[in-house]
Protein backbone atom coordinates (compact mmCIF):
# COMPACT_ATOMS: atom_id res chain seq x y z
CA UNK A 1 0.00 0.00 0.00
CA UNK A 2 2.98 2.56 -0.80
CA UNK A 3 0.44 4.30 -3.00
CA UNK A 4 3.58 7.21 -3.69
CA UNK A 5 5.44 4.62 -5.72
CA UNK A 6 2.34 4.13 -8.23
CA UNK A 7 3.52 7.48 -9.94
CA UNK A 8 6.58 5.55 -11.29
CA UNK A 9 4.69 3.54 -13.45
CA UNK A 10 3.60 6.33 -15.44
CA UNK A 11 7.06 6.62 -17.03
CA UNK A 12 7.69 3.35 -16.91
CA UNK A 13 4.30 2.85 -19.11
CA UNK A 14 5.42 5.54 -21.34
CA UNK A 15 8.95 3.88 -21.66
CA UNK A 16 6.81 0.67 -23.00
CA UNK A 17 4.47 2.41 -25.50
CA UNK A 18 7.89 4.23 -26.90
CA UNK A 19 9.86 0.95 -27.42
CA UNK A 20 6.49 -0.10 -29.19
CA UNK A 21 6.31 2.62 -31.05
CA UNK A 22 10.01 2.05 -32.13
CA UNK A 23 9.18 -0.89 -34.16
CA UNK A 24 6.35 0.50 -35.41
CA UNK A 25 7.74 3.77 -36.88
CA UNK A 26 11.01 2.40 -37.86
CA UNK A 27 8.37 -0.09 -40.09
CA UNK A 28 6.39 2.58 -41.53
CA UNK A 29 8.45 5.62 -41.76
CA UNK A 30 12.24 4.41 -41.81
CA UNK A 31 13.20 6.22 -38.62
CA UNK A 32 12.17 5.94 -35.33
CA UNK A 33 13.29 9.52 -34.00
CA UNK A 34 9.74 10.36 -32.00
CA UNK A 35 10.08 7.10 -30.47
CA UNK A 36 13.51 7.33 -29.36
CA UNK A 37 13.01 10.85 -27.87
CA UNK A 38 10.02 9.73 -26.55
CA UNK A 39 11.93 7.12 -24.40
CA UNK A 40 14.63 9.41 -23.55
CA UNK A 41 12.09 11.66 -22.02
CA UNK A 42 10.48 8.94 -19.86
CA UNK A 43 13.88 7.97 -18.56
CA UNK A 44 14.88 11.62 -17.78
CA UNK A 45 11.18 11.87 -16.03
CA UNK A 46 12.15 8.81 -14.24
CA UNK A 47 15.74 9.84 -12.78
CA UNK A 48 13.48 13.12 -12.05
CA UNK A 49 11.34 11.32 -9.84
CA UNK A 50 13.43 8.57 -8.12
CA UNK A 51 16.35 10.89 -8.35
CA UNK A 52 14.47 13.70 -6.10
CA UNK A 53 14.10 11.24 -3.53
CA UNK A 54 17.07 8.79 -3.09
CA UNK A 55 19.47 12.02 -3.97
CA UNK A 56 18.85 14.01 -0.88
CA UNK A 57 18.01 11.11 1.27
CA UNK A 58 21.51 9.51 1.48
CA UNK A 59 22.81 12.95 1.06
CA UNK A 60 21.00 13.47 4.21
CA UNK A 61 21.96 10.87 6.14
CA UNK A 62 25.62 10.43 4.58
CA UNK A 63 26.05 14.46 6.30
CA UNK A 64 23.96 14.21 9.57
CA UNK A 65 26.83 11.59 10.25
CA UNK A 66 30.00 12.79 8.46
CA UNK A 67 29.86 16.46 7.96
CA UNK A 68 27.57 18.50 10.30
CA UNK A 69 26.05 21.75 8.78
CA UNK A 70 23.67 22.40 6.21
CA UNK A 71 21.73 19.12 4.73
CA UNK A 72 19.51 18.83 1.57
CA UNK A 73 16.08 21.16 1.28
CA UNK A 74 13.26 19.13 1.72
CA UNK A 75 10.82 17.94 -0.86
CA UNK A 76 8.47 20.49 -1.53
CA UNK A 77 6.11 22.27 -4.39
CA UNK A 78 9.49 23.37 -6.04
CA UNK A 79 10.23 19.81 -6.57
CA UNK A 80 7.07 19.10 -8.10
CA UNK A 81 6.57 22.05 -10.43
CA UNK A 82 10.02 21.15 -11.52
CA UNK A 83 9.64 17.93 -12.59
CA UNK A 84 5.92 18.64 -14.08
CA UNK A 85 7.97 21.54 -15.99
CA UNK A 86 10.55 18.84 -16.91
CA UNK A 87 7.77 16.48 -18.12
CA UNK A 88 6.14 19.06 -20.44
CA UNK A 89 9.51 20.44 -21.65
CA UNK A 90 10.17 17.00 -22.54
CA UNK A 91 6.92 16.24 -24.00
CA UNK A 92 7.12 19.24 -26.50
CA UNK A 93 10.55 17.92 -27.24
CA UNK A 94 9.37 14.86 -28.58
CA UNK A 95 6.81 15.64 -30.86
CA UNK A 96 7.84 19.47 -31.97
CA UNK A 97 11.72 18.88 -31.30
CA UNK A 98 12.79 22.40 -33.51
CA UNK A 99 9.74 24.51 -32.43
CA UNK A 100 11.03 27.75 -30.37
CA UNK A 101 8.10 26.78 -27.48
CA UNK A 102 9.57 23.23 -27.10
CA UNK A 103 13.22 25.41 -26.68
CA UNK A 104 11.81 27.62 -24.08
CA UNK A 105 10.63 25.50 -21.73
CA UNK A 106 13.58 23.44 -22.39
CA UNK A 107 15.10 26.38 -20.43
CA UNK A 108 13.01 26.64 -17.92
CA UNK A 109 12.84 23.56 -17.16
CA UNK A 110 17.00 23.30 -16.95
CA UNK A 111 16.89 26.56 -14.73
CA UNK A 112 14.36 24.64 -12.45
CA UNK A 113 16.56 21.49 -12.55
CA UNK A 114 19.78 23.06 -11.59
CA UNK A 115 18.37 24.86 -8.71
CA UNK A 116 17.05 21.73 -8.05
CA UNK A 117 20.20 20.23 -7.75
CA UNK A 118 21.78 22.98 -5.99
CA UNK A 119 19.23 22.44 -2.96
CA UNK A 120 20.93 18.99 -2.36
CA UNK A 121 24.21 20.23 -0.88
CA UNK A 122 26.29 17.75 -3.18
CA UNK A 123 29.20 20.25 -3.05
CA UNK A 124 29.25 18.85 0.77
CA UNK A 125 29.66 15.21 -0.28
CA UNK A 126 33.26 15.69 -1.77
CA UNK A 127 34.79 12.78 0.47
CA UNK A 128 32.38 10.16 -0.39
CA UNK A 129 32.26 9.27 -4.22
CA UNK A 130 29.34 7.06 -3.17
CA UNK A 131 27.01 10.09 -2.62
CA UNK A 132 29.02 12.11 -4.91
CA UNK A 133 28.32 10.90 -8.36
CA UNK A 134 24.54 11.01 -7.70
CA UNK A 135 24.97 14.48 -7.81
CA UNK A 136 27.19 14.53 -10.13
CA UNK A 137 25.27 12.02 -12.90
CA UNK A 138 21.97 14.12 -11.89
CA UNK A 139 23.95 17.37 -13.18
CA UNK A 140 23.72 16.18 -16.67
CA UNK A 141 19.76 16.48 -16.72
CA UNK A 142 20.25 20.20 -16.53
CA UNK A 143 22.84 19.86 -18.89
CA UNK A 144 21.33 18.07 -21.28
CA UNK A 145 17.98 20.20 -21.09
CA UNK A 146 20.26 23.40 -21.48
CA UNK A 147 22.24 22.01 -24.71
CA UNK A 148 18.55 20.52 -26.51
CA UNK A 149 17.08 23.98 -25.50
CA UNK A 150 20.82 25.75 -26.97
CA UNK A 151 20.28 23.21 -30.28
CA UNK A 152 16.66 24.44 -31.03
CA UNK A 153 17.46 28.41 -31.39
CA UNK A 154 20.92 28.21 -32.35
CA UNK A 155 21.12 25.13 -34.05
CA UNK A 156 24.44 26.23 -35.80
CA UNK A 157 26.18 26.54 -32.86
CA UNK A 158 25.21 23.81 -30.89
CA UNK A 159 24.36 20.31 -32.11
CA UNK A 160 21.02 18.75 -31.42
CA UNK A 161 22.98 15.12 -30.74
CA UNK A 162 25.27 17.49 -27.88
CA UNK A 163 21.46 17.37 -25.59
CA UNK A 164 20.45 13.64 -26.49
CA UNK A 165 24.10 12.33 -25.37
CA UNK A 166 24.30 14.38 -22.22
CA UNK A 167 20.89 13.05 -21.21
CA UNK A 168 21.04 9.36 -22.80
CA UNK A 169 25.50 8.87 -22.09
CA UNK A 170 25.40 11.25 -19.34
CA UNK A 171 22.23 11.32 -17.00
CA UNK A 172 21.09 7.78 -17.66
CA UNK A 173 24.06 5.96 -18.12
CA UNK A 174 25.95 7.79 -15.25
CA UNK A 175 23.24 7.65 -12.80
CA UNK A 176 22.23 3.63 -13.76
CA UNK A 177 25.83 2.96 -12.82
CA UNK A 178 25.73 4.62 -9.79
CA UNK A 179 22.37 3.29 -8.64
CA UNK A 180 23.45 -0.23 -9.01
CA UNK A 181 26.77 0.03 -7.33
CA UNK A 182 25.03 1.53 -4.35
CA UNK A 183 22.25 -1.02 -4.60
CA UNK A 184 24.86 -3.78 -5.22
CA UNK A 185 26.41 -3.04 -1.92
CA UNK A 186 23.80 -2.29 0.19
CA UNK A 187 21.83 -5.15 -0.43
CA UNK A 188 24.42 -7.44 -0.62
CA UNK A 189 25.63 -6.85 3.02
CA UNK A 190 28.67 -4.95 1.55
CA UNK A 191 30.20 -1.99 3.38
CA UNK A 192 28.81 0.93 1.85
CA UNK A 193 32.01 2.41 0.79
CA UNK A 194 33.76 2.87 -2.65
CA UNK A 195 37.42 1.32 -3.05
CA UNK A 196 39.49 2.72 -5.92
CA UNK A 197 38.09 0.34 -7.98
CA UNK A 198 34.76 2.20 -7.57
CA UNK A 199 36.21 5.52 -8.03
CA UNK A 200 37.49 4.25 -11.47
CA UNK A 201 33.99 3.36 -12.68
CA UNK A 202 32.54 6.08 -11.54
CA UNK A 203 35.04 8.63 -13.02
CA UNK A 204 35.17 6.32 -16.63
CA UNK A 205 31.36 6.85 -16.73
CA UNK A 206 31.64 10.59 -16.21
CA UNK A 207 34.39 10.97 -18.97
CA UNK A 208 32.14 8.66 -21.12
CA UNK A 209 29.86 11.23 -21.01
CA UNK A 210 31.43 14.15 -21.40
CA UNK A 211 33.34 12.62 -24.93
CA UNK A 212 30.39 11.77 -26.30
CA UNK A 213 28.86 15.38 -25.47
CA UNK A 214 32.29 16.62 -27.02
CA UNK A 215 32.11 14.41 -30.24
CA UNK A 216 29.02 16.74 -31.24
CA UNK A 217 31.12 19.13 -31.44
CA UNK A 218 34.21 18.35 -32.24
CA UNK A 219 32.93 15.08 -34.88
CA UNK A 220 36.18 12.99 -34.20
CA UNK A 221 36.09 8.92 -34.53
CA UNK A 222 39.09 9.02 -31.87
CA UNK A 223 36.70 11.05 -29.65
CA UNK A 224 33.62 8.41 -30.42
CA UNK A 225 36.37 5.32 -29.91
CA UNK A 226 37.63 7.08 -26.39
CA UNK A 227 33.85 7.28 -25.01
CA UNK A 228 33.32 4.34 -25.88
CA UNK A 229 36.17 2.94 -24.43
CA UNK A 230 35.59 4.76 -21.43
CA UNK A 231 31.92 3.33 -21.08
CA UNK A 232 33.01 -0.15 -21.66
CA UNK A 233 35.85 0.36 -18.70
CA UNK A 234 33.20 1.89 -16.26
CA UNK A 235 30.38 -0.80 -16.83
CA UNK A 236 33.48 -3.64 -17.31
CA UNK A 237 34.68 -2.35 -14.35
CA UNK A 238 31.02 -2.92 -12.66
CA UNK A 239 30.73 -6.73 -13.34
CA UNK A 240 34.49 -7.10 -12.55
CA UNK A 241 34.32 -5.59 -8.89
CA UNK A 242 30.57 -6.00 -8.28
CA UNK A 243 29.28 -9.17 -10.24
CA UNK A 244 31.10 -11.43 -7.28
CA UNK A 245 28.67 -10.00 -4.56
CA UNK A 246 25.37 -10.84 -7.02
CA UNK A 247 26.58 -14.05 -7.36
CA UNK A 248 27.40 -15.48 -3.94
CA UNK A 249 25.48 -15.60 -0.33
CA UNK A 250 25.13 -12.07 0.96
CA UNK A 251 27.44 -10.81 3.37
CA UNK A 252 26.86 -10.96 7.30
Amino acid sequence: RNWRNLKVLLPLAVLACANGAFHIEAHLQGTSDISRRLGMAAAIVLISLIGGRIIPSFTRNWLARENPGRLPAPSDRFDTASIAISAIALGAWTFVPDNSISGMLMAVAAICQAWRLSRWAGERTLRDPLVLILHLAYAFVPLGLAFVSASIFFPAAVPAAAGLHALGTGAVGAMTLAVMTRATLGHTGRELKAGRGTSFIFVAVLLAGTLRILAAFVPSGAVIDMAGAAWMAAFAGFLLIHGAALTTPKAR
